[in-house]
């Protein structure tokens, strides 16, 4: 069964900074693109990030924009999601997820692109 296992999440500061991983089960990941995603409580599903398959080429919403970086390193299978001067509205639960969508650009946004998600991880930034 192919599945992604997120791992990083947990209690963060107000300011403070957290790195989320995202690990695929049963396959590899180099062909795909990876998508982050994050719902708050009573909130939709938001996208807040996503690196395309092998140029590394990055998508931010604007509400991470500057404070977050995708990265990934396909000798390790693992994409990385670095959150800095983290908010109290970052708090959501995250979830990676992956896309063998071909397009130009290689980035995607809906959640609708994705064919395999995480269970997700747990980010609460306190004030």
């Amino acid at each position: 069964e192919m599945e992604l296992v997120e791992s990083g999440g947990g209690l963060g500061q107000h300011g403070g900074a957290l790195r989320l991983s995202c690990v695929p089960s049963g396959f590899r990941f180099d062909a795909y693109a990876i998508g982050g995603f994050r719902q708050a409580p009573g909130k939709e599903h938001e996208g807040v990030s996503c690196i395309d398959t092998y140029e590394g080429t990055t998508w931010y919403a604007d509400s991470v924009k500057d404070r977050f970086t995708s990265s990934r390193d396909n000798a390790r299978n693992t994409v990385y999601l670095q959150m800095n001067s983290l908010k109290p509205e970052d708090t959501a639960v995250y979830y990676c997820a992956a896309s063998n969508r071909i397009s130009f650009r290689g980035i995607f946004t809906a959640l609708s692109d994705y064919q395999y998600w995480g269970q997700g991880t747990q980010v609460t930034v306190s004030s």
